[in-house]
């Protein structure tokens, strides 16, 4: 049986996107998905977004769908952080997509070092008997479409009790953690474009990453859920009075935040990780780094 990163020679439908686009992620997008399609598991590879559309500026992030046979998605999941971070330039563990509409798959965010530039790379992960199905609720232009080998029922099943697996796993310290560098870049983003309602739509997905990360941390067993009770929970240790002073910081910070409102905001989330969790920051001392150096890049 072959792995799921066997490789595979594959033709890359590149020439429509290119002649209808000619995006500067271009050469990005063409590396990412020569990785992706080299293995024999990836049996359709769609783009969508602005980068399909023709409308992408120089802001824009890759998007792909990878259709994986199901019977590999379970392995092609557990070695795509190593093949992202390896092969594909990705500055830190991908962030398991919670913005992402639900397509019957699974989404990551990876950040990935291009051109002197933090480029966002979304990967959507379905299972290929669903691609069809998907095709019908999206937008996109078919980059790779080769017959995946006959699926069974009991593969199908396998695929679908893995995603819903992924999704209900509670998220670490370090995911959380990664969660806000995703969101502040997007934020940055949005900033930029004068996209003010998105921008306060994902301030609030930071604020929440925020105060998951301090309960993961200090009340791994609460037993309430969203804010409620986080005073009593968490006051009763100076750690947690600490960390509830820079939540309440957060949270009272302006509804539409700045650049400097951004860069602020993960300031007290690194320093919030430092003090409640900080195994969350190993091995991530060096990708902190370059990611601020990126991002003042930006």
């Amino acid at each position: 049986m072959p792995t799921a990163l066997s490789p595979a020679p594959a033709a890359l439908q590149l020439a429509e996107l290119t002649e209808a686009n000619r995006p500067a992620q271009l050469p990005l997008l063409t590396r990412i998905a020569e990785l992706l399609s080299a293995s024999r598991a990836v049996a359709h590879l769609l783009v969508r977004g602005s980068l399909a559309s023709g409308t992408a500026d120089r802001l824009s992030d890759v998007d792909f769908v990878v259709g994986v046979h199901d019977r590999d998605l379970p392995a092609f999941t557990s070695v795509l952080g190593d093949l992202m971070t390896v092969a594909g330039g990705a500055l830190l563990p991908g962030w398991r997509d919670t913005i992402v509409a639900d397509l019957g798959g699974i989404g990551y965010v990876f950040l990935v070092q291009h051109e002197g530039k933090l480029q966002q790379v979304d990967l959507y992960l379905a299972p290929a008997s669903q691609i069809t199905a998907l095709r019908r609720k999206l937008v996109g232009k078919v980059l790779l479409d080769r017959p995946p080998a006959e699926i069974t029922t009991a593969q199908i099943e396998q695929a679908r009790a893995h995603i819903a697996e992924l999704t209900a796993r509670p998220r670490s310290c370090t995911e959380l953690l990664i969660e806000h560098l995703v969101l502040a870049v997007l934020l940055h983003k949005r900033i930029q474009r004068g996209q003010r309602f998105v921008a306060y739509a994902e301030w609030h997905l930071l604020h929440t990453a925020t105060k998951d990360l301090i309960k993961t941390a200090l009340a791994p067993a609460s037993r309430f859920w969203g804010w409620y009770q986080l005073r009593e929970e968490l006051a009763l240790t100076p750690i947690g009075r600490a960390c509830l002073a820079d939540l309440d910081a957060a949270i009272t910070s302006p509804a539409v935040p700045t650049a400097g409102d951004v860069n602020a905001a993960l300031d007290r989330v690194i320093a919030v990780t430092a003090r409640a969790c900080p195994n969350a920051l190993d091995g991530l001392v060096d990708a902190l780094a370059a990611y601020r150096t990126y991002l003042e890049l930006a």
